[in-house]
């Protein structure tokens, strides 16, 4: 005798070989033998035999119409057999019995069920709307089907291609479009970022990474809202000091300027004059909302989106030959050594002379320009030898002062990088085709050293000040120099090592960065209100809006500085191409294992992978021959060909080995892209 039965949802037939009242003996064809309970025995025969039985029954079922089986089932409860007699006919076979059963069991939209094969009608509404989603199913997997069969042949689905960043970035696993990249990718054996540029969804490589940076940042657009920009209404009194500012001739947002007074006199004042966009915008307001959505301006080559409109910007920027609003930084300095003597902050308006252009001054104002004894200032110079030669001076000594406490020097080593995208206009983000030029300046030049120097000065300043009247700030701190450890930002005055000063909070970029903005605000309080301070701030002790800021701007902030280096990587790659660059000289930074270094270009911003350095260590320096350039992943290797010379072991390249490895670390950010379609798977799942 053999028996039906039902075990863990599927339906097995054997030969009983032994029953008992409450469970039977049943070996399978395979010859395994399973103890079945009696409640789950559904139907014991003689014949056919058990193979024989399930494989014809199985293709019986499927004759089974199942609009007409719903017809002639009962209302109440009912068994698999009592179907198949009202169906088959009174004498239904072994094989209709169990036909009827799978039948019944395949289609929960019509029977439920109610017991072992046992079941009950379900209500007429409910299978009407189990049809239609049966059909919507159809009609979404026949779509699928062909979606991906256009991506295979080579042609993107609009649906697709609206969603492709969507789809390779962050995907919505129960979406049809993924299904269908998912499916042309299997069947094609195709990467899907391959996939879709070969079925032209992508325009080119540019567009690709510029249209994820839009996708994981700016997903509503980089425009703004028309807004007006209040006017400051505190009447303030005009300096009596002319001002200049010095930033590269695309910064648009001039946020700071330096003054003298007292040259030759035995003490000198020496003003830091900061934008006041905070003497007018509050926060909460709709303009201060926009700053708090963007957080900081996006910087790349041949482009920048600001974090305010521009027409807010032009309204508080420190143009020259306007008398602007600032809040202002006086120092007074002994002349002779350079020690401070007292600092005061005003809120005034100040008469800007001039917004120097340091890429157009470089040639010019040259270290030996500055401390000869005898030089001329160009005619078309509107400030003076002398007034640029005290900052100089001043710069050297505050850095000087700094590296003590540092404990080492601030080496400026390598250069910056400059790229320059030949372009009729800068108002509209590059196509990526464009000729690139990239420029070096050795970091530390004059002009940016007086800047940096003034604004560490102010930044420093401004923080102990908050934190002696008790105003909270935003402020980055580094507890040391040690190898992994980070500065970090927080609402506590803490010591910033990397720096070599008590406490830093940015204070001088406040059309450029909301926390200079928010510092501002406290500033401002501070500067009104004096002891009592804490009080009229606009953000008080504890305030969870701050802590909230500082979470929100360090993920901007990482997020932004990640977009500029795949950006100047991008570009430094078609300059290459567009170069014929095949060789480049390197110096050896880190060992990745498996026989592959990483290395630095030596006249480019670019560091890659190479092969062939075995036997050497960390600074010698190779010639490389370069592999193909990938655009899209932003990705060459190469392979050395030459040893060029060993590293010197100098005890400043030993001290700065650990800063070395955390820039690297960083630079190497914008690596290979990492997509996120998963093919296995298509269902749900500091200085100024």
């Amino acid at each position: 005798m053999y028996v039906l039965f039902e075990d863990a949802g599927k339906f097995m037939a054997g030969r009983v070989m032994s029953e008992a009242d409450a469970s039977a003996q049943v070996e399978l064809d395979s010859g395994k033998r399973v103890k079945v309970k009696a409640a789950n025995m559904l139907l014991k025969f003689e014949k056919p035999t058990p193979a024989a039985l399930l494989s014809e029954a199985t293709a019986l079922s499927q004759s089974i119409e199942l609009e007409l089986a719903y017809e002639f089932a009962a209302d109440e409860e009912f068994g698999f057999a009592d179907l198949a007699r009202d169906y088959f006919s009174t004498g239904a076979t072994t094989v209709e019995q169990v036909a009827a059963l799978l039948r019944l069991h395949e289609a929960p939209h019509y029977f439920r069920r109610a017991g072992k094969g046992r079941f009950r009608k379900a209500p007429a509404e409910i299978v009407q709307q189990a049809l239609a989603a049966i059909e919507k199913k159809k009609q979404v997997q026949a779509q699928i089907e062909a979606w991906s069969a256009d991506l295979v042949a080579g042609r993107c689905p609009e649906p697709i291609r609206e969603q492709l960043y969507k789809i390779l970035f962050r995907p919505d696993k129960n979406t049809p479009e993924y299904k269908a990249v998912v499916e042309a990718s299997k069947s094609s054996q195709t990467a899907p970022l391959d996939l879709l540029q070969n079925a032209g969804a992508i325009a080119s490589a540019w567009d690709f990474h510029w249209q994820r940076f839009l996708f994981d940042l700016f997903p509503k657009g980089t425009g703004f809202p028309a807004l007006q920009a209040p006017a400051i209404q505190d009447e303030l009194p005009l300096a009596p000091v002319q001002a200049f500012s010095i930033d590269d001739s695309h910064t648009t947002e001039i946020d700071d300027a330096l003054s003298l007074q007292g040259l030759g006199s035995g003490t000198v004042t020496v003003g830091i004059h900061i934008a006041a966009p905070g003497l007018a915008l509050t926060p909460g307001s709709p303009i201060d909302q926009l700053g708090r959505a963007r957080l900081s301006t996006v910087y790349m080559p041949g482009y920048k989106i600001t974090m305010l409109p521009d027409s807010v910007v032009q309204t508080y920027t420190l143009i020259e030959g306007r008398d602007c609003p600032a809040v202002s930084l006086y120092v007074t300095f002994n002349e002779a050594d350079l020690e401070v003597q007292k600092t005061e902050t005003r809120l005034e308006r100040v008469s800007i002379l001039a917004n120097l252009r340091h890429d157009q001054l470089d040639q010019t104002i040259t270290r030996e320009w500055l401390e000869a004894e005898q030089a001329e200032t160009p005619a078309d110079l509107p400030v003076d030898r002398a007034t640029l030669g005290f900052f100089w001076r001043l710069a050297q000594t505050l850095k000087a002062r700094r590296e003590v406490v540092r404990g080492k020097p601030e080496n400026f080593n390598r250069p910056d990088y400059s790229f320059k995208i030949d372009r009729p206009s800068n108002e509209l983000p590059p196509s990526g085709e464009e000729t690139v030029l990239i420029g070096t300046r050795q970091r530390g030049a004059p002009l940016d050293l007086m800047v940096a120097e003034a604004m560490i000065l102010a930044n420093s300043t401004w923080g102990q000040w908050m934190a002696q009247l008790g105003v909270p700030g935003i402020y980055r701190s580094q507890a040391s120099m040690a190898p992994g450890v980070k500065v970090r930002m927080g609402t506590k005055a803490l010591p910033h090592a990397g720096i070599g000063v008590p406490s830093y909070a940015w204070s001088t970029s406040p059309l450029r960065r909301y926390t200079d903005l928010v510092n501002q605000w406290q500033i401002i309080a501070c500067a009104r209100h004096g002891a009592t301070a804490a009080l009229a701030a606009p953000f008080k002790p504890k305030d969870a809006e701050l802590f909230s800021i500082i979470s929100g701007f360090d993920a901007a902030y990482s997020a932004y500085n990640s977009v500029q280096s795949s950006m100047e990587r991008y570009w430094t790659l078609r300059y290459v191409q567009q170069q014929g660059i095949e060789e480049l000289e390197a110096s050896l930074v880190k060992e990745m294992g498996g026989g592959i270094w990483l290395v630095r270009a030596d006249s480019l911003p670019l560091m890659l992978s190479v092969m062939g350095a075995q036997g050497l260590a960390r600074g010698a320096r190779v010639r490389v021959k370069l592999g193909d350039i990938d655009l899209m992943a932003l990705d060459v290797s190469g392979t050395v060909t030459a040893h060029l010379d060993l590293p010197e072991a100098t005890e400043g390249s030993k001290a700065d080995a650990a800063q070395d490895d955390e820039e690297d670390d960083e630079a190497m950010a914008a690596g290979p892209l990492t997509i996120a379609v998963d093919l296995n798977d298509s269902t749900p799942s500091d200085a100024s």
